[in-house]
């Protein structure tokens, strides 16, 4: 019963970040965004949006890349979470994420997937472990950091 409220809860908040979600956050400057969507993959395109995936035609499902700030390990500088949504190019989960973090060589790619990323309290290294999930209601993958990325959790 529990993973079932669990994958309701997930569909929820898949659900709220979608009707929710900016094109891009403001607490950075443009070339600081640039260079974060640049980081994760991501291209320019016509109207200033950041492209991962391209839908030809476009689909009422996709939402350009977006950038979410958020400071995981504590240590006072936010990682980057890039997000972009599509059902044509992720399939029912409808959602791919990048997270990124900022050392001296700029910005850095700590775990790339697809799915909706629920971030949990058990933490590693001063890490939290990042469970991704989706639809249906079988195990989610859960990452966990090794002291220089993420790796699944066995």
């Amino acid at each position: 019963m529990e993973s079932f409220r669990r994958n309701i809860s997930l569909t929820g908040v898949a659900l709220a970040v979608l009707a929710t979600a900016p094109t891009a956050r403001a607490d950075l400057a443009p070339a600081e965004q640039s260079a974060v969507f640049k980081a994760a993959g991501f291209k320019k395109a016509r109207g200033g949006q950041y492209i991962r995936c391209k839908e030809d035609p476009p689909t009422a499902s996709y939402m350009a890349g977006r950038i979410e700030l958020e400071d995981l390990n504590g240590d006072g500088r936010p990682e980057a979470w890039v997000k972009e949504s599509s059902s044509f190019c992720y399939g029912n989960t409808a959602e791919a994420f990048v997270l990124l973090t900022r050392d001296d060589g700029g910005w850095r790619v700590l775990l790339d997937a697809v799915g909706v990323p629920v971030v949990r309290k058990a933490k590693r290294g001063g890490w939290p472990e990042i469970e991704v999930g989706g639809p249906g209601f079988g195990k989610f993958p859960v990452y966990r950091w090794d002291g220089k990325a993420y790796g699944v959790r066995r």
